[in-house]
């Protein structure tokens, strides 16, 4: 397990800053970022609220935006995260040596992005800092040094990878022109780009979504596993994989852990999880019934934590990124594939009997349910056995449908999961009749020979669960650094 630190709280002295004229600022010699200044605590940007005014705090962050005021006085706009504070340098709070000019005139020539380190009291404004999210305080500057200088020309800047595109509309009508930052360019710099109030927002809700997730799963017995990423043979059934030869052997990158959670299910585990760069998590449980009955839960939970405890990121989305609510039910709304063909075709749409539903189907079918039982998320139940992978069970009643669902939210699948065949003649023969070679999938069909409880599970996509949830309309919204079919980078 690895973590990420900016070391803001690191060891005192390790090196001390290159002041100019002793004045209290300067640039910091590479390696000298963790130094002690006396007098000063560390704090935290978003904590800066008038209960601390008079207290001497030392904050670290990116210079957001610098405005020299005259040759004394210099506003700086301090960015830790998604929280600003205005700085104000000069005017009386500069150090002594060389005096406020010279720590004004430093400020000012600060480039934007430039990581820095300000020491200074904390005070009361006369009136409310605008542009800023602490609006009732700020900083007076006392000592200011710069611990890593950004290029002067940015390729591109958080303001303008903030703007909306609302925005942008709006000043064109009105014959402004303000700059657009479309989304490969976007991606191309993303680290300034996740830098934006929307885009931090983002990635916190995404890990509250994955904490839930693991909590709701936990509080209900289940373990949390990690499955092989590198398996033997060339194919694991039908799961995405990448071919490739391992010291002679033929072996694949596994993108499924679905098969290995099975086996985890036949070695003794009632209930596993796996959180994973993989395009699913799979989730066995009992049932094909009990695993819908977890599915409502751990997702209307998910909802009402995210709607309670994220409004603040939601509403940072909601600037940028404009969407609706999401509508759900206290009680997860579960309808079977026959009715939802049914309600297609009476809104004159054309669908095949027993086949699979494509992207627009699925879409028009989220708004007729939405229009009809006023939600956005829904299970669609009963797939017929011959669109669903040959690990899934038929239903006992007509084999031609299977005990396997569906999960969508705003008309789009997030989750795909069913009952697992755990009869391992079964298993054989619903594979062999898909084309697969049993021999390759031969350790995952013994497994079930040594005693094997019935069992099943669901895969969900943590990516198209914040998209969905947020209404971004691109997956690479919801990805750190995604990866497609022509990007690799950064």
């Amino acid at each position: 397990m690895s973590t990420g630190d900016d070391d803001n709280h690191g060891d005192p002295l390790q090196q001390q800053p290159e002041e100019e004229d002793g004045g209290g600022y300067g640039d910091v010699a590479v390696g000298g970022g963790l130094f002690s200044v006396p007098g000063y605590e560390w704090a935290d940007v978003a904590a800066l609220g008038p209960d601390v005014a008079g207290r001497a705090v030392r904050v670290r962050g990116a210079a957001h935006a610098v405005r020299a005021v005259g040759r004394r006085v210099a506003f700086l706009v301090l960015r830790q995260g998604s929280s600003t504070v205005q700085c104000v340098v000069g005017g009386g709070g500069g150090g002594g040596g060389g005096g406020d000019a010279g720590v004004a005139r430093f400020a000012a020539g600060l480039s934007r992005e430039s990581v820095v380190d300000v020491a200074g009291v904390v005070s009361l404004p006369r009136e409310p800092v605008r542009g800023t999210t602490q609006q009732e305080v700020e900083i007076q500057v006392k000592k200011l040094y710069c611990i890593s200088k950004a290029t002067p020309n940015l390729p591109i800047s958080v303001d303008d990878a903030a703007r909306s595109e609302e925005d942008v509309v709006k000043a064109k009508a009105a014959g402004e022109q303000l700059v657009h930052v479309g989304q490969d360019k976007r991606l191309d710099f993303r680290v300034i780009d996740l830098r934006t109030p929307a885009n931090q927002a983002i990635f916190r809700v995404q890990c509250e979504i994955e904490n839930i997730f693991r909590q709701v799963l936990l509080s209900e017995g289940f373990v949390g596993i990690h499955t092989p990423k590198l398996i033997g043979g060339s194919s694991e059934g039908g799961a995405a994989v990448f071919k490739l030869d391992y010291n002679g052997q033929p072996a694949c990158l596994a993108q499924s852990p679905q098969l290995h959670k099975q086996m985890a299910i036949c070695g003794g585990f009632e209930r596993v999880f796996e959180v994973g760069p993989c395009p699913a998590q799979k989730t066995p449980t009992r049932t094909g019934i009990c695993v819908c009955d977890v599915v409502d839960r751990l997702f209307v939970s998910m909802f009402d934590h995210l709607n309670k405890n994220c409004a603040k990121e939601l509403e940072a989305i909601n600037r940028q990124y404009p969407f609706k609510p999401l509508k759900y039910l206290p009680k997860t709304l579960r309808i079977e594939y026959d009715e939802g063909i049914r309600m297609l075709k009476e809104a004159g749409v054309h669908v095949e009997a027993m086949g699979d539903l494509n992207t627009e189907s699925e879409k028009k079918l989220g708004e007729l349910v939405h229009t009809k039982y006023d939600t956005d998320f829904y299970m669609l139940c009963r797939y017929p056995s011959a669109v669903r992978p040959f690990y899934t069970m038929p239903c006992s009643d007509d084999p031609r449908y299977s005990n396997s669902f569906d999960v969508f939210v705003r008309g789009e699948e997030i989750i795909s999961g069913a009952q697992r065949v755990h009869v391992p003649e079964v298993l054989a023969r619903q594979a062999e009749e898909r084309g697969i070679d049993v021999g390759s999938i031969a350790a995952y069909v013994d497994a079930f020979r040594y005693g094997a409880p019935p069992h099943g599970g669901f895969g969900v996509g943590l990516e198209r669960v914040v998209m969905l949830f947020c209404g971004l309309g691109n997956i690479r919204k919801a990805s750190l650094f995604p990866r497609d079919p022509r990007r690799l980078n950064p």
